[in-house]
């Protein structure tokens, strides 16, 4: 699998080259539209550009397919994506906007791999973020870490990304979103592991809390939909109290509100390593052991599980 930049330095640099980069000499733009569970995608690219153009179009078919599987339809009727070739190779970075419309921007090596393709994280991500509200700033871990979290599950649901795969990254990745000293909640922490790995940290909490309160009949998946439902997604402003309300409501459970009570102002701190014991998930980061014999074993099952 591809390494995410997702170290400190590694994520500023990626980030840094993806959206502050200059982009090369523009070519004539060819356009296309990609019909995605009712929904169009507009894609934008200049096929020239790139060695493997018709590659790119199967992963923009691919992603869209994931994300909309996972959401139970795609986030937004039309979809502008915008792919900017750059040198080299790779995925090498994407901006989602929503106001006036939706769009969605992405740097692509000219010599980007049908493999990098199939392994590519970013443009899932990316299109996550549709599915949830506008929350503001100061609750960027919301967004970021759905984002993170959603796109190893989702993908997993797809077949295309196995589950050890995943289990292993939030192994190595997870716990950088742990609050170090000096910490003073999700909403008044910024750094970047808080943001991105901490984030993802409160949706695995929550969508384990989820599916033990309701003997598996719901999960995380159902309550971001019912969001999603009401809402509109990204287009929508809405204060991160009405997001949470709204997918405690729809999975019956007081689980959002109550573990962002304990998150947002102060140092929450969850035993990772025993719950990822308790689900049947041991391993060093690099390879992984599934135990289906574990106290939480069925939940481990249950969010991989499409539905």
């Amino acid at each position: 699998m591809e390494q995410r930049p997702r170290t400190a330095a590694a994520a500023a640099g990626a980030l840094l080259l993806a959206l502050a980069a200059v982009d090369p000499p523009a070519l004539p733009a060819s356009s296309m539209d990609l019909r995605v569970a009712k929904a169009t995608v507009h894609l934008d690219f200049e096929r020239r550009a790139f060695i493997r153009p018709d590659a790119i179009v199967e992963w923009v078919r691919r992603s869209a397919e994931t994300v909309a599987a996972y959401y139970g339809r795609f986030p937004v009727a039309e979809l502008t994506l915008r792919v900017v070739p750059a040198s080299g190779d790779g995925v090498q970075g994407g901006k989602t906007f929503a106001n006036p419309d939706a769009l969605i921007r992405v740097r692509l090596g000219a010599e980007v791999s049908e493999a990098q393709l199939k392994s590519d994280w970013v443009l899932v991500h990316e299109m996550t973020h549709l599915a949830l509200p506008d929350t503001g700033e100061s609750h960027a871990w919301l967004s970021e870490g759905i984002a993170t979290y959603v796109e190893g599950v989702a993908r997993v649901q797809a077949g295309t990304r196995s589950e050890t795969d995943v289990w292993a990254e939030e192994l190595r990745s997870m716990p950088r979103g742990l609050p170090l000293a000096g910490d003073r909640g999700l909403d008044h922490t910024h750094t970047w592991g808080r943001t991105y790995w901490g984030g993802a940290m409160f949706c695995l909490l929550a969508d384990v809390d989820i599916r033990r309160r309701t003997k598996l009949r719901f999960g995380l998946q159902d309550a971001l939909r019912a969001v999603l439902a009401a809402s509109g997604g990204l287009a929508a402003d809405w204060p991160i109290e009405r997001v949470l309300r709204t997918g405690d409501a729809a999975v019956g459970t007081a689980t959002l509100e109550e573990l962002y009570a304990q998150t947002k102002d102060r140092p929450y701190a969850p035993d990772l390593r025993e719950l990822w014991r308790q689900l049947g998930v041991d391993g060093d980061g690099t390879a992984v052991q599934l135990d289906d014999q574990a106290p939480l074993a069925a939940v481990r099952r249950a969010i991989m599980r499409a539905h």
